[in-house]
């Protein structure tokens, strides 16, 4: 009989869910394109539970042009209505049009001569965070650091980037290593950093 892994506490038993948690969330990421894709997503996870917007990022990914900035800055008014009768994706205004105002966001910062990831790894000084949680209980919603990204995204132009859609965005592309220590993915992602 195979030994039972040991994962976060939030990871629950759902099989994607389990899959996300092991290969992908805290895995140091910095893909600018893979970085603006899940700053959108963990935006649009406000007031919803992460695996939703997890079983939807097939649907997002088909939708919002696979989240190239310069194909999502074209979208215009007829295009948000037909999003928003998407059964796909979350079919919010708001944040339909927030993905839309994040690209040309995006974009007025490389016109400006601003790498996204270079900008996003600034918060953490270029490199992961390593925490050493033992329980789900001591892991904190939001940081300084969060706190700070959320600023400079909003002074930025971005919406949806508040300071724990921030944190979030921070552990899930590996900022920040808060696997707890029990996890069996902690140590190969305390390696990546």
């Amino acid at each position: 009989m195979a030994e039972e892994l040991i994962r976060c506490e939030w990871c629950g038993s759902d099989p994607l869910y389990q899959e996300y948690h092991d290969t992908v969330w805290g895995v140091p990421e910095y893909d600018s394109q893979q970085l603006f894709e899940k700053l959108c997503l963990d935006g649009q996870q406000a007031g919803l539970s992460w695996i939703t917007i997890l079983k939807k990022q097939k649907n997002y990914q088909k939708a919002f042009a696979n989240f190239d900035p310069y194909k999502i800055a074209k979208f215009n008014e007829s295009k948000v209505e037909k999003l928003l009768q998407n059964p796909g994706i979350v079919r919010n205004r708001l944040k339909v049009n927030s993905i839309i105002k994040n690209a040309k966001s995006y974009i007025e910062l490389e016109k400006q001569g601003v790498n996204f990831s270079e900008f996003l790894w600034s918060f953490v000084n270029g490199k992961p965070i390593q925490n050493a949680w033992v329980s789900h209980d001591q892991i904190p919603v939001n940081t300084p650091e969060s706190e700070a990204m959320s600023k400079a995204l909003k002074k930025a132009g971005f919406s949806f980037v508040g300071s724990t859609i921030c944190y979030a965005f921070m552990q899930a592309v590996g900022m920040v290593n808060d696997h707890q220590v029990s996890c069996h993915v902690y140590e190969k992602v305390a390696s990546l950093g």
